[in-house]
């Protein structure tokens, strides 16, 4: 029988590379509803190639636009952020894939999880904001999640037949992103442009302005406490620029297990979709005999802030991290208007971090709300500068 996926942003990064793994496993994998949030011309041509039975589009402006396009067909087409919040309502699946960008994924995940549909989950932000929430949730409901990102991908894969009280390390790789090498004050005339040529990967614009300023690895760090109940001090980041180590586990005896392969993104959500096997494909196979280096070396805190703002906010928890993320998608979407420079978002975030109020034990509400505020409070100052 196959397995019935949704898939919400399928025009952005990680939802165009999970159709691409899907349309090699049509045997395997039926897609029951997409969302998209503007790019209606790829939705239009993912619809007819794989014919869900529902499609959101965020733009209400292509509603119109979609509803001629598909007037013959039997297809149920919604618009807006309520549509996406409940699109369980409206499909019969067996797997979501979150492919969203920022806390955009928090509610539809949170309604998925309360309708008892597994999650594999490449919105990092969902856990940053709200992950003990999402964990009692998961509990209650019998709910699995699957991590998609490379390097809890990996991590899940290393933990594979091991206690929790064996852990004695997670070790998280980063490739240090564009500007790795880079001095402080290198890092003061760094462009757009500059930010989004990624060495290793093929992300979208957000996620790849986070690597470059390492806050990416940061919500990674606070992500990983989520996912493997374990305690922010036995997280550890180095930089491995080739890409290569996706991820490392150290145990009490002192052995370590790390999962290698080709920095490619349809690796880790081909293991999500398929759990617990293991699917044949032909993506490329790292060569030792050609790839004869692998490098690591700690990050440089004073170089990359925003790392330590995010250990910090892990540190504290409570709301702290969800003002860390708010106030990041912020900086970052001003940075790719070009409106304030690379290093003013380590900036503007610490500053909304010193001085939105603190909740030691935040609800859903509360941390809506701080969301809320942190966005306002951000927009502010970098309309202040």
């Amino acid at each position: 029988m196959k397995k019935k996926i949704a898939i919400l942003g399928s025009t952005g990064s990680i939802g165009t590379q999970t159709l691409e793994v899907i349309n090699n496993n049509l045997d395997k994998f039926s897609i029951e509803l997409l969302s998209a949030h503007s790019n209606i011309d790829l939705l239009i041509k993912q619809t007819i190639k794989f014919k869900p039975k529902t499609i959101i589009i965020g733009n209400k402006n292509h509603y119109k636009k979609l509803k001629m396009t598909f007037k013959n067909q039997k297809i149920n087409i919604l618009y807006g952020e309520d549509a996406l919040n409940n699109f369980s309502e409206y499909c019969n699946v067996n797997l979501v894939v979150t492919g969203l960008v920022g806390k955009l994924g928090l509610i539809p995940t949170i309604n998925a999880i309360k309708n008892k549909i597994d999650i594999a989950l490449a919105n990092k932000e969902t856990l940053v904001i709200a992950g003990s929430i999402i964990n009692k949730l998961l509990i209650k409901h019998s709910v699995n999640l699957y991590p998609i990102d490379s390097e809890h991908s990996a991590i899940f894969q290393c933990l594979i037949g091991e206690s929790e009280k064996s852990i004695e390390k997670i070790i998280l790789t980063a490739s240090g992103g564009p500007f790795r090498e880079k001095t402080l004050k290198e890092l003061k005339n760094v462009t757009k442009v500059d930010a989004l040529n990624h060495p290793k990967w093929k992300m979208g614009d957000k996620i790849t302005i986070d690597s470059s300023t390492l806050m990416n690895k940061g919500l990674e760090v606070i992500e990983a406490k989520w996912l493997f109940n374990v305690d922010i001090n036995k997280i550890e980041v180095v930089l491995h620029p080739e890409s290569i180590i996706h991820s490392m586990v150290q145990f009490i005896d002192g052995s370590i297990k790390a999962q290698l392969g080709e920095p490619d993104m349809k690796i880790p959500i081909q293991y999500a979709l398929s759990y617990p096997k293991r699917i044949k494909n032909n993506f490329p196979r790292y060569k030792f005999d050609t790839n004869k280096s692998l490098n690591f070396k700690k990050p440089c805190l004073k170089r990359f802030n925003n790392l330590k703002l995010a250990l910090s906010a892990a540190q504290n928890a409570g709301n702290a991290p969800c003002i860390l993320n708010a106030s990041n998608e912020i900086v970052v979407e001003s940075f790719l208007r070009e409106k304030i420079k690379f290093l003013d978002m380590t900036n503007i975030i610490e500053e909304s971090l010193n001085k939105i109020s603190y909740i030691a034990n935040p609800n859903l509400e509360e941390l809506i709300e701080t969301d809320y505020i942190t966005r306002n409070f951000t927009k502010k100052i970098i309309n202040n500068l």
